[in-house]
């Protein structure tokens, strides 16, 4: 893992800890009520409950959506969430620097929780800028000297360089929390040493991130095989020269994705036997499931799924891997119809003795839904901050915790 120090290097007793989490969660845009509680729970049964064991005064940072969106909302209803969560009261405070907010910090006790306002409704707080500017910030400098440690265990905001994700790193011992740590200890074996034979399975829509994840991977060989499924899939299988149809040719413009095609073609050409398209496809005629062989193409009809052919060759392939990553579903599986892809695909990995990483909002979901979270290596709540990872970004987030561990040995 990445050089930093986590919460096993310190003490905690009776210190007042600044925890940065990702709280961020769907909201009913009808009623503004949370919808899933599943960040919050993730940061309150780990970091915050081993803070509170410990003797910490842990005061909370936490965004939710972004101004102007209708998810943006203040953090009371995540603070009520956690002390369910807890069994525990947890404070909210409607202010996020101010002296309501600096006097409730002051007066908090060994073992109790102060969660403060969004920090997204400090103005500055999205500005990007280095940890040393960000750091003489008013929110800084205002929190920072009533604070003894800070620890970040936001991973999934990590790609940001949000004043309080890296503000705090040069002005505090900084640490990250047990999220964090799970979160790049499961990277690691993913990205920066994992066993081979290592397979990378690329769905979704996102089919630029697709590009930029395998020309790293494959360029650093760290995957063997990349599998190709989904929007993704089918703008790999333009740049063989394939025809898809009007319909699908016209998606994938309304996308703006065509431009990426020049760069696939180029990838395919370099790593023709490691980049792997589906040899069949379902389309979806009235609203029921069809497969057609790419050979058949082009067709009428939008392209929803992997052919059952396509699984079973990519089967085989999960079968003999000793890494596997999961990025995107392979098909529209939120529809029974064209499920059948992703629920074989997903159950492959999950049956395979291979180490396991699976991250992205509706992969995760799909995971869920087949009830496969068990079986898996790690689950990866983040998005962008997971992808940015798999690109070979640095994440900010990340590079403010080394920094801080380079000054605090």
């Amino acid at each position: 893992m990445t050089n930093i120090l986590t919460m096993d290097d310190f003490n905690f007793d009776n210190r007042t800890v600044l925890v940065r989490v990702d709280f961020n969660s769907p909201i009913d845009p009808e009623t503004g009520k949370i919808l899933e509680d599943i960040r919050i729970r993730m940061h309150g049964e780990t970091t915050i409950k081993e803070l509170v064991e410990k003797g910490s005064k842990v005061v909370v940072l936490a965004h939710q959506g972004r101004p102007g969106e209708p998810d943006f909302t203040s953090l009371e209803q995540h603070a009520k969430a956690l002390s369910g969560i807890l069994g525990r009261p947890v404070r909210y405070i409607d202010d996020l620097f101010g002296e309501k907010a600096k006097s409730a910090i002051r007066e908090m006790k060994s073992g109790e929780i102060l969660v403060l306002q969004n920090v997204r409704t400090y103005t500055k707080e999205c500005k990007k800028g280095t940890p040393e500017e960000q750091a003489k910030t008013e929110f800084v400098q205002s929190l920072a000297p009533l604070a003894d440690i800070f620890v970040n265990d936001a991973f999934a905001a990590a790609h940001r360089a949000h004043v309080s994700i890296i503000g705090f790193a040069p002005v505090l011992p900084s640490v990250a929390g047990r999220i964090m740590e799970r979160e790049l200890e499961a990277l690691a074996k993913a990205l920066e040493s994992p066993e081979k034979p290592c397979v990378y399975i690329l769905g979704g829509a996102k089919a630029d991130d697709a590009l930029r994840i395998s020309k790293y991977v494959l360029d650093n060989n760290i995957a063997d095989y990349i599998l190709m499924g989904g929007v993704a899939g089918h703008l790999f299988l333009v740049a063989k020269g394939m025809d898809l149809g009007r319909l699908n040719i016209e998606f994938l413009q309304k996308k703006k994705l065509m431009e990426f095609v020049q760069g696939i073609r180029e990838l395919i050409r370099e790593y023709p036997e490691r980049i792997k398209t589906a040899p069949d496809l379902a389309i979806d005629v009235d609203g029921k499931r069809r497969e057609i062989s790419v050979e058949e193409l082009p067709t009428d009809y939008s392209l929803c799924d992997i052919g059952t052919k396509t699984i079973q060759q990519y089967a085989e392939i999960i079968e003999k891997a000793k890494s596997i990553v999961v990025s995107g579903p392979v098909g529209i599986f939120e529809n029974e119809e064209f499920a059948k892809g992703t629920k074989i695909i997903l159950e492959a990995v999950a049956n395979s003795q291979a180490f396991s990483l699976v991250g992205g909002g509706h992969t995760v979901a799909a995971v869920k839904q087949l009830a496969l979270e068990q079986k898996m290596g790690y689950i990866s709540t983040a998005g962008g901050a997971l992808i940015e990872f798999l690109m070979g970004e640095e994440l900010p987030g990340v590079a403010a915790l080394e920094e801080a561990a380079k000054r605090n040995p």
